[in-house]
């Protein structure tokens, strides 16, 4: 009896401890089956994200690039360094220009032409060179001429590429600036008084004749151009001298006995300058009138009675109003003037020395310095006889 009732326990037992490892069973792989449905939900739902993301950035015009996978080697992008300006090595002080200053303002592009330069003192030479000059380059020598002519009466056309002048025969030549293509145009013509004188569109020369039985002679406007070298002579008479012409055409500066006279180009008296007399100031030479006839560069000074028929000089040391005879003032930044020669469109070159040499300055209509350029030493001892554009 008591082996059938262990026999009953010990099956009741069993039945009990399969019932627990069958519910425990149950449980976990419940509970195994529910983190997989977990996981699984979870992915759908980042692949739904990943999806959207990714449809997100490919329409974004500002997307960023993918990230790199975990075993693609980094590579970190640096900024191009940005290049340091290269160091000047400009200088104001550099050779062939003027000592530095507030005002220099030496610039490569100089909006004047060339220059054109003569004697200034006595030769023991018969002959002396002509010589250009163009800011940025060096002297040329150009053709030779009498002294009578560099120092009293050649001119240079308005392009530059013409030279008349007379010879101590008194005749009347032409030639390019290189000397070449040289032509005797007229005779009898009076060297001091007038000499050779352009019109601004090359074509013309203004001069005097000299009289057989002595006394002024006429004025005449010679067509060099013409086959005939027809001369057109003026009905005025005038002692005046030292001529020049404007770059319009429509005046013509003389000096007379005392002060400065302006006449139409057929010779028509206009109106003289006022500010000059027989007992104050006068005048020797009109170096250059403005283009249209309102301003006049010249050297004033007290000197009582006419200066003759001697070589010109033609250092300035004032521009005037032709109209009231003030002064115009000039920007010469306390240096002394030498020389001024106005330009077709109003604007000055003016020389002025500095130091023991000379500058020159491009001044505009108005006043105001433009440029500023050291001449040569080697032209030092000569004076500008001409400039063109």
């Amino acid at each position: 009896m008591n082996d059938q009732r262990l026999r009953l326990d010990l099956s009741d037992l069993a039945e009990e401890v399969t019932v627990v490892d069958l519910r425990d069973r149950t449980l976990r792989t419940s509970r195994r089956l529910g983190i997989q449905r977990a996981v699984a939900t979870s992915a759908a739902a980042l692949v739904l994200v990943a999806a959207a993301a990714g449809t997100a950035f490919a329409i974004r015009p500002d997307q960023s690039p993918a990230p790199l996978p975990a075993d693609t080697p980094s590579v970190t992008a640096t900024p191009t360094p940005t290049p340091s300006p290269t160091p000047s090595t400009s200088t104001s002080d550099a050779p062939g220009s003027p000592p530095s200053s507030g005002s220099s303002t030496n610039t490569p592009a100089v909006q004047f032409g060339k220059l054109f330069y003569g004697l200034t003192g006595v030769i023991r030479e018969q002959t002396w060179n002509l010589r250009s000059w163009h800011p940025g380059g060096s002297p040329v020598r150009l053709l030779a001429l009498p002294e009578i002519a560099l120092r009293g009466n050649m001119g240079v056309s308005s392009d530059g590429h013409r030279v008349a002048w007379v010879d101590p025969n008194n005749d009347l030549f032409v030639s390019d600036a290189d000397g070449s293509d040289k032509q005797k145009v007229r005779s009898s013509v009076d060297p001091y008084c007038v000499g050779a004188v352009w019109s601004p569109d090359g074509r013309r020369l203004l001069f005097r004749e000299i009289k057989a039985a002595g006394g002024p002679g006429r004025y005449g406007v010679l067509d060099i151009r013409s086959a005939e070298k027809n001369v057109r002579w003026w009905t005025t008479e005038t002692e005046a001298c030292k001529a020049f012409w404007s770059a319009d055409g429509q005046t013509i500066a003389m000096t007379t006995n005392y002060g400065v006279t302006l006449y139409g180009a057929d010779g028509t008296k206009k109106r003289a300058v006022p500010g000059f007399s027989r007992d104050g100031w006068n005048t020797d030479d009109v170096v250059s009138l403005a283009p249209n006839g309102s301003r006049v560069a010249l050297r004033r000074h007290k000197e009582d009675g006419d200066a003759g028929d001697v070589p010109r000089d033609l250092r300035v040391n004032v521009v005037l109003d032709t109209r009231t005879g003030k002064e115009v003032s000039l920007p010469l930044g306390g240096r002394t003037l030498r020389q001024v020669y106005f330009q077709s469109d109003g604007s000055m070159v003016v020389r002025v020395q500095a130091g023991s040499g000379y500058a020159v300055l491009l001044v505009d209509e108005d006043g105001k310095k433009i440029s500023e350029t050291a001449e040569p030493a080697s032209l030092k001892d000569s004076q500008i006889l001409a400039v063109v554009d």
